[in-house]
């Protein structure tokens, strides 16, 4: 318990899917001018250094973010090319989906200071939630973002990164079991025009095999309780029996309560080492409806350049299904 840090692995190809994938829901979501709770139940330190220890142990940002910095690179340099030397790219430039080149222009706002070298910085999902709300059109509207952690040294580091965005009562933090404390939050209040709107993201280390059965009991208790919200999940893909049940059980779930459903998935390959994780999914309740066509545009480029020099396994897959996404 408490042994993961996700320190080690920000910015590699699972943040990658999972942030891609909250991004597009949050635009789409955002189109309307009623204000939204949203709700991190295993936020983590909110935002992590790639130059530290932790990051340059592991390099997994070195085969994940950084890859994609380099494509966006060759897009600006092919923009304004007498601004930056040419870059080699699987992918034409001028043809990068839009749901990638969002998640990335968001990531590079967090590195302004380091346009000309690595990004240094890696925003979890706490930072490019509230970057979403704060943006100009965005913040007269007054979103609220819930964020739990538990970690004894994620959750310090939490809090004081949160400190530094002055967000006042828009950001609360708790140091509390996400699961438990999600069931506080749902329904969500009534907005001005008797709106109630949420996104929930739930993405616990599974580093104990309890969580997965924790996420789908979470997932049954929450829409009792808001049928309506917007819940993404992030799992792992390994060989255990609970990680390969979980989307089946989810899928489950989503067609006895009538709930329209997408699951997305990325597999990089092997890596050459062997060991690491090489696959992930998410699967989304009440999606909106742009959603599948955005990852179905951006996760094979993602792959394109995430897999190079990798092994067999490599793969992309989105489907969806249930009652019409909204």
């Amino acid at each position: 318990m408490f042994s993961y840090r996700h320190a080690f692995h920000a910015g590699n190809h699972a943040d990658v899917l999972k942030h891609v994938t909250l991004v597009a829901t949050l635009r789409h979501l955002m189109r309307k001018d009623a204000p939204l709770t949203l709700i991190d139940t295993h936020a983590g330190a909110g935002v992590y250094r790639l130059d530290d220890g932790a990051a340059q142990t592991s390099g997994e940002a070195l085969d994940g973010i950084a890859r994609l910095q380099a494509l966006r690179s060759a897009a600006i340099s092919d923009q304004n090319p007498a601004s930056a030397s040419a870059h080699s790219t699987p992918i034409a430039t001028n043809n990068i989906a839009s749901a990638l080149t969002d998640y990335l222009d968001l990531v590079a706002s967090f590195n302004a200071s380091a346009a000309r070298g690595g990004w240094r910085v890696y925003p979890g999902s706490p930072f490019l939630m509230h970057a979403l709300m704060s943006e100009p059109a965005r913040a007269p509207v007054h979103d609220r973002l819930r964020l739990f952690e538990l970690h004894p040294s994620d959750a310090p580091a939490l809090d004081a990164h949160v400190a530094q965005l002055a967000a006042g009562r828009q950001i609360a933090v708790a140091r509390q079991d996400g699961f438990e404390g999600l069931k506080a939050l749902l329904p969500p209040p009534v907005a001005a025009g008797g709106s109630r709107r949420a996104l929930v993201l739930i993405d616990p280390s599974y580093e104990i095999k309890s969580d997965y059965a924790k996420v789908a009991a979470c997932m049954q208790d929450s829409l009792r309780r808001f049928p309506t919200g917007v819940y993404l999940v992030w799992y792992p893909i390994i060989p255990r029996p609970e990680a390969h049940g979980l989307p089946r059980r989810l899928k489950t779930l989503a067609q006895q309560t009538g709930r329209a459903w997408l699951h997305a998935s990325l597999h990089v390959g092997a890596a050459p080492e062997g060991g690491g994780l090489s696959a992930s999914g998410m699967f989304v309740f009440n999606p909106p409806h742009t959603l599948k066509l955005a990852l179905d545009a951006a996760l094979p480029q993602i792959l394109q350049v995430l897999g190079a020099g990798r092994g067999r396994g490599q793969a992309w897959s989105v489907e969806n299904g249930g009652a019409s996404p909204r």
